[in-house]
């Protein structure tokens, strides 16, 4: 199941990876520093927001669809999941606009949050879907609503800001997408509730279960979000969208290829430990973290070794400067954020122990606060890159002693050396070659980084990867020689 998801989730997380890149090299030029910043701290409220709220429906989707059996057990789901969420919609609503009407805060502020908000009950109905196609293993269904609402999201966003819109305009991007796509998906979601009744114990069992992921979620978002804020007090809104844009280029790259690995992951661990025992999660497990070490370690030093052209490249001439200083780092955290979020912390989802999860998260939160207000005053931007990956990693070591008390995932030690090895010769291969400057330098160090890398992967046989090579090799000439 896990490979048939990698395979089936790449060319969605292609999509996702373009568009990303595209949203940062098209919105920091449409949009002044100040309006950039302000759509990073819109952004940041609006996700605090939707998490606070619809999150622990949609962690309950993807958990305890795989447990429920065909029939009214199923539709009791269905209905108890989507009932709920149309009843948090209509209280979300009114509630969020009273707050922001009465905010004391810049119009133009305002506007870029309120178009979020009012984006977030579209984006959890099909968050919902796409977490139980997610689970179903219904692969492209899942991979075609990301696309749609990915390059969806875009396409609207740009038109917003090409009308002048302002921070507002990715905000409306993201909220009428998935809302378009509405009518598509939900009619036969919804008719699997049809039969079914709300059942309170179910849905005190989802709340016991998801709260505390959406707790987690949210210290999550405190740890990437502290630092704009605290950036807005000590400098201003400029200096927010300078470091907004040299952290979405090194966290969107990483966070994409672990979104993509995750899409794949979660279901997989979560049907071999309900079917298989804990011998099958181990092995599933295993299997998991070393394709994340294969991919996650090379992107990540990648990313940092490519900072200054990549952002030449890709980063409006106002930005580029202060982005290229923080992008190294923030590419650390995303690495270490991905193995936290998308492997370490499955053990609690995995052992229904989710209140750990919470308790994992509040170290880095913590720290990450105290890190930002020492730092920010002194250095800066980067002072708020170097809180943002110390903390993620007091995270990461958190959850893994924690989970290890839950459900002890492996850690595989022999793939992560290799591949550790393979990334440091890549490394000085890149770091070697001339600084000629903006997109020539970007072709030349990628193209050369991933040659390197792939030569010494396979020849040292990092995470297995030349006998999936061979595997994969045997099948080909076994089908041409049956051809």
């Amino acid at each position: 199941m896990f490979w048939r998801g990698v395979w089936g989730y790449l060319p969605a997380n292609i999509v996702q990876g373009v568009v990303g890149f595209l949203a940062i090299f098209i919105f920091t030029r449409l949009l002044t520093p100040e309006d950039f910043g302000r759509y990073a701290l819109a952004f940041s409220i609006v996700t605090l927001c939707h998490v606070a709220v619809f999150s622990w429906l949609e962690a309950a989707m993807a958990r305890f669809w795989a447990a429920q059996q065909a029939g009214a057990d199923m539709a009791a789901h269905f209905a108890s999941i989507y009932r709920t969420a149309f009843i948090l919609i209509a209280g979300f609503i009114p509630v969020a606009a009273v707050l922001l009407w009465f905010a004391p805060i810049d119009p133009l502020f305002k506007a870029a949050i309120g178009a979020g908000l009012l984006g977030s009950p579209a984006r959890c109905l099909a968050k919902l879907a796409q977490e139980r196609f997610r689970a179903a293993g219904e692969v492209s269904r899942s991979a075609m609503l990301d696309m749609a609402t990915t390059i969806g999201g875009l396409c609207i966003g740009v038109a917003f800001a090409l009308c002048g819109a302002g921070g507002a305009a990715p905000l409306a991007g993201l909220g009428l997408a998935p809302l378009a796509a509405l009518p598509f998906i939900l009619p036969g979601e919804l008719k699997q509730a049809k039969s079914g009744v709300v059942d309170p114990a179910r849905l005190k069992s989802y709340a016991a279960y998801g709260y505390p992921i959406a707790a987690s979620l949210t210290l999550a978002l405190v740890l990437a979000s502290t630092d704009r804020f605290l950036l807005a007090l000590f400098m201003d809104e400029a200096a927010v969208g300078a470091y907004h844009a040299g952290y979405s280029i090194a966290n969107r790259t990483l966070d994409v290829l672990f979104l993509w690995l995750g899409a794949a992951g979660q279901p997989a661990l979560v049907m071999a430990l309900e079917r298989g025992g804990l011998e099958k999660l181990k092995i599933a497990a295993r299997e998991q973290a070393s394709t994340f070490f294969l991919i996650g370690f090379p992107a990540a030093a990648g990313v940092a070794l490519v900072a200054k052209p990549l952002g030449e490249v890709m980063i409006g001439e106002s930005l580029r400067v202060a982005a290229a200083q923080v992008t190294p780092w923030v590419a650390l955290s995303a690495l270490l954020y991905g193995l936290t979020a998308y492997y370490f912390g499955q053990a609690f989802t995995l052992g229904r122990k989710t209140k750990l999860l919470l308790v994992a998260m509040s170290v880095p939160a913590f720290g990450n606060v105290v890190l930002n207000f020492i730092l920010i005053p002194r250095f800066g931007v980067v002072g708020a890159a170097w809180s943002t990956a110390i903390s993620f990693g007091l995270g990461m070591l958190a959850t893994m002693l924690l989970g290890r008390k839950v459900v002890p995932l492996p850690v595989p030690w022999e793939p992560l050396i290799r591949c550790g090895v393979a990334t440091g010769i890549m490394a000085v291969a890149v770091w070697s070659l001339p600084a000629i400057g903006g997109l020539p330098e970007l072709i030349l160090d990628a193209s050369v980084g991933g040659i390197v890398y792939a030569a010494v992967a396979l020849t040292i046989n990092a995470a297995g990867v030349r006998d999936i090579a061979l595997g994969l090799l045997q099948k080909f000439r076994a089908r041409e020689a049956a051809a």
